[in-house]
């Protein structure tokens, strides 16, 4: 009998209650019971196995980084890098958002109509989180201009926000229907998805056009500008897969994907690279979106809504309620 030996885990990197893959040769799985499986010190439950490839939840940790994936009886090791969290009490329902000096920016988004005590939180590069900005009802997706100023919209509201430097907000543009997610050009036009299914081009007077047709969404139109100008749009439908779209800038629709069950945020890194989240069961988590080839599952993690790019490196991956930094992007 062969010895069992650990050849790699993958994703590389996970929060809690993300399932990693364990692959090797030989694994013990014909005894009474399966070998005990460990990340770090915490013992992993495993919801699936083979001589070949075990598959385990990530349990909770107290703390965060690298940490050694073993399987009792079995030679070698594996590494996973586990995120650790950087802001809870939140309530994320689009990507996160930093500025050019590594703040990051969430929401506590509430349910439909709800007005919430704080709108946006701003966490500091340090850790530190504070109260930013309040009085928009639903906040939804935010974006930063060229000039590094914060925008926010309202689902609710149909409204998108320009958002001070004090917290203040003041109305930019409005009846985008539900408006969703949001991303700038260069020149500082800004597009807004309406999950009912448009996508809005708005100059820098405010002054909204349709720029392009997609199926409605039940959940959200996430954005992300590409660095030739092209418009990546997810939107989670209740088809057994749903499409990462692509719109030219003369409005042009495509597909550049449609293999994803329920994709949620979007986001380009600073290398150019199209990330997705995927918040299907069994397969949620991050994928990196290559040129070519099928997408790359980078982290694993329950229930993510969203991502964002720190410019200063490292990125930020989100559930409903919690944020959680990474140091890299694999």
């Amino acid at each position: 009998m062969s010895e069992s030996h650990i050849t790699s885990v993958r994703p590389g990197a996970a929060i809690e209650g993300g399932r990693i893959t364990i692959e090797g040769s030989g694994f013990a799985v014909d005894g009474p019971q399966l070998p005990d499986v460990w990340i770090g010190d915490a013992r992993a439950r495993v919801v699936y196995a083979s001589t070949a490839e075990f598959a385990v939840i990530v349990p909770p940790r107290t703390d965060s980084g690298p940490a050694a994936v073993r399987i009792d009886g079995t030679s070698g090791a594996g590494f996973v890098d586990v995120a650790g969290s950087c802001a809870t009490g939140l309530h994320q329902v689009d990507n996160p958002v930093f500025d050019g000096d590594g703040n990051l920016y969430v929401t506590y988004s509430g349910t439909r109509g709800q007005e919430v005590p704080v709108s946006i939180f701003r966490v500091r590069p340090n850790g530190t989180r504070e109260t930013f900005s309040s009085g928009i009802v639903n906040p939804t997706s935010m974006a930063i201009d060229p000039d590094g100023r914060l925008y926010v919209s309202s689902r609710f509201e149909g409204t998108v926000y320009r958002v001070s430097v004090d917290g203040s907000v003041a109305p930019f543009a409005r009846d985008l229907g539900v408006a969703c997610g949001l991303a700038f050009a260069p020149d500082g036009t800004l597009f807004v998805g309406d999950r009912s299914g448009t996508i809005f081009k708005v100059d820098r007077a405010g002054r909204a056009e349709a720029f392009a047709v997609l199926p409605p969404s039940v959940a959200a139109f996430h954005l992300a500008l590409a660095p030739d100008g092209v418009v990546y749009v997810s939107a989670p439908t209740l088809s057994t897969y749903d499409a990462i779209y692509r719109i030219a800038p003369d409005g042009t629709v495509g597909v550049r994907d449609e293999r994803f069950g329920r994709p949620q945020g979007i986001g380009f890194d600073a290398h150019g690279t199209l990330f997705v989240v995927e918040a299907l069961a069994g397969s949620s988590g991050l994928y990196r979106l290559a040129s070519a080839g099928a997408p790359e599952l980078v982290l694993a993690g329950p229930s993510l809504i969203g991502v964002a790019f720190d410019p200063r490196g490292g990125y930020v991956v989100c559930s409903n309620d919690t944020a959680y930094r990474l140091p890299r992007s694999g």
